[in-house]
C-alpha cells in the first residue's frame, strides 16, 4: 500500500514537470502568434532594425549580441577555468591550498548576479575607460568579461569533478610508461574527462545566454550590431528593458524574443545530450 502510494506521488510529480514545460511553451507560442502573422518568424530574427516608435522590429542585433558575447565570455573563461580545475584536481589534489581555492570558487558561485553587474560597472568599466578602450566603457568587451567571471564557478566545479572521476589507474599506467605529468594530463586525463568538461562548457553557455540583470548594467543597452566596443542589447535585456511599457504587437514581439531564447537553450541542451550519448557509446565500445 505504501509502495503504491509513493509510486503514485512520484508519477504525479513527473507529470507536473511535463505539464509545466508544456505550459511554458504554450504560453510563449500563444503570445507570439500575432508577431508571427505580422512579420514571420524568420523575417523577425533576420531583420536588423528595431525601432518601437516607427514600428520597425528585428531581433538580429539582440541574437548576434547574445551569441557573440557568450562566445567571447567562453574564450575568456575556459583557459582560466581549466587551469584552476587542473590545479585542484591534479597538482594540489586534497591539499589545504586546493581546499581553500575550492571554498573561494563556491563563494563566487553564491554571489548574486546583480552584484557582478555592479562590480563590473564600478570596477571594470573605469579600467577600460582609463586605458582608452572605450569612451563610456560599456559594450561587448565589458559584458563578456563580466559573464566570464560569472560562469567561472560552474565551469571550474564541473570540470574538476570530471577530472577527479578519471580512475587513478590511468595516471599510474601513463607515468609507469615514462610519460611526464604534463604528458599524462594532456594525452590521458583530459581526453578521459572530455565529456564532463564539455558538459561544464555547455552549462556555462546556458547561464551566459540566460543572464539579464548583470548584463543590463554593463552592456549599454543600445540596439547595435556587436562590434567589440559597441554598446549592445541582448535577448534577455531587450525583454527586461521594454516589457514595462510594451503593448499590443510590441509586447507580442517581446514574447517572441523569449521564444527565441527558449529555442536557443533547448538547442544547447540537445547538443549536450548528443555529446554525452556519443561519449557513452565510445566508452562502451
Amino acid at each position: 500500500m505504501k509502495d503504491r502510494l509513493f509510486r503514485t506521488i512520484l508519477f504525479i510529480a513527473s507529470c507536473l514537470i511535463i505539464l509545466l514545460t508544456a505550459g511554458i511553451v504554450y504560453g510563449l507560442i500563444s503570445q507570439s502568434t500575432g508577431a508571427f502573422s505580422e512579420f514571420g518568424f524568420f523575417g523577425f530574427i533576420t531583420s536588423s532594425e528595431w525601432d518601437a516608435r516607427n514600428e520597425q522590429y528585428g531581433a538580429l542585433p539582440f541574437i548576434a549580441g547574445t551569441m557573440v558575447t557568450s562566445v567571447l565570455a567562453l574564450l575568456f573563461c575556459i583557459p582560466f577555468s581549466l587551469s584552476v580545475a587542473l590545479f585542484n584536481g591534479e597538482y594540489f589534489r586534497n591539499k589545504k591550498l586546493s581546499i581553500f581555492v575550492s571554498s573561494v570558487v563556491d563563494l563566487l558561485a553564491g554571489i548574486p548576479s546583480i552584484v557582478y553587474g555592479l562590480w563590473g560597472f564600478y570596477a571594470l568599466r573605469p579600467v577600460l575607460i582609463s586605458i582608452g578602450v572605450s569612451d563610456q566603457g560599456f559594450g561587448v568587451l565589458l559584458a563578456s568579461l563580466v559573464l566570464a567571471i560569472m560562469i567561472l564557478p560552474t565551469v571550474i566545479n564541473i570540470s574538476e569533478s570530471a577530472l577527479r572521476a578519471v580512475p587513478n589507474e590511468y595516471r599510474s599506467s601513463s607515468l609507469a610508461l615514462g610519460a611526464t605529468k604534463m604528458q599524462t594530463i594532456w594525452h590521458v586525463i583530459l581526453p578521459s574527462a572530455r565529456s564532463g568538461i564539455t558538459t561544464a562548457v555547455v552549462l556555462g553557455v546556458g547561464r551566459a545566454i540566460g543572464e539579464a540583470m548583470a548584463i543590463s548594467l554593463v552592456s549599454g543597452s543600445s540596439v547595435n550590431m556587436p562590434l567589440p566596443f559597441n554598446a549592445v542589447r541582448f535577448l534577455t535585456t531587450a525583454i527586461v528593458s521594454e516589457m514595462s511599457y510594451a503593448a499590443d504587437l510590441h509586447k507580442q514581439l517581446l514574447f517572441t524574443i523569449g521564444l527565441v531564447l527558449f529555442i536557443f537553450i533547448m538547442f544547447i541542451n540537445g547538443v549536450l545530450t548528443k555529446i554525452l550519448k556519443s561519449s557513452s557509446v565510445r566508452t562502451a565500445g
